[in-house]
């Protein structure tokens, strides 16, 4: 997941959505909602236009990790380890930042 956030860090939110588009990662649909929802938040207080937000941190960090077992023969076991992280998206305006 973390090469799908560097590769959208610090583009237009309509050029990210289009790349994470055509990405063939089972990722790239959930950090594409992330990004779209993040814009949407905006438009619907009327701040500023999607054509002008830009992503300018974009960031994902580990989170817990559950531990399980599964059960294996000989009354053996085996841990399972589900990872999960934390996306952090900052949408700004490009007027803001200077470019």
């Amino acid at each position: 997941m973390r090469l799908l956030i560097d590769m959208v860090a610090a583009k237009n939110v309509d050029e990210a959505l289009v790349m994470l588009k055509f990405t063939a990662s089972p990722h790239a649909r959930i950090v594409a909602k992330l990004i779209q929802n993040s814009g949407g938040g905006c438009r619907k207080l009327h701040i500023i236009w999607q054509a002008q937000f830009k992503n300018p941190k974009i960031y994902s960090d580990e989170a817990m990790i559950l531990k399980r077992y599964k059960a294996r023969s000989r009354h053996r076991v085996s841990p399972i380890q589900k990872r999960s992280s934390h996306i952090t998206v900052v949408v700004g305006n490009r007027r803001a930042n200077g470019t």
